[in-house]
């Protein structure tokens, strides 16, 4: 038990980032226990500077590894919310290759 409450007296931080197409923001959070990726999320205030993030559509993950809202976050970890993607990247790469295949065959 002493440990426990020993450990429990050091503060420690993990951050949560976040970014749209125009800012990007990584928020330092300290905790001095293991909480939820979604508390640290709440803690840092980041959902009132963006009001449009929705924890049940964003997905989350730690250092780019997609992870649940109720994961233990450990310290120094990096929490990010993902925008969904707008357009499929695949489709995005198809477009890309026939307008190189077209500006090919058009100088030729």
């Amino acid at each position: 038990m002493e440990n426990e409450t020993e450990h429990s007296r050091f503060q420690w931080q993990v951050e949560v980032a976040f970014a749209d197409k125009n800012t990007q923001v990584v928020i330092p959070v300290s905790v001095s226990e293991s909480i939820s990726v979604e508390a640290a999320i709440r803690r840092s205030g980041i959902l009132v500077k963006f009001p449009y993030i929705d924890l049940t559509k964003n997905k989350v993950g730690v250092f780019g590894e997609i992870c649940l809202l109720s994961t233990l976050v450990q310290p120094g970890d990096r929490i990010e919310i993902y925008r969904a993607l707008i357009t499929d990247p695949k489709k995005n790469r198809r477009c890309r290759a026939e307008k190189q295949k077209v500006t090919a065959l058009s100088q030729s």
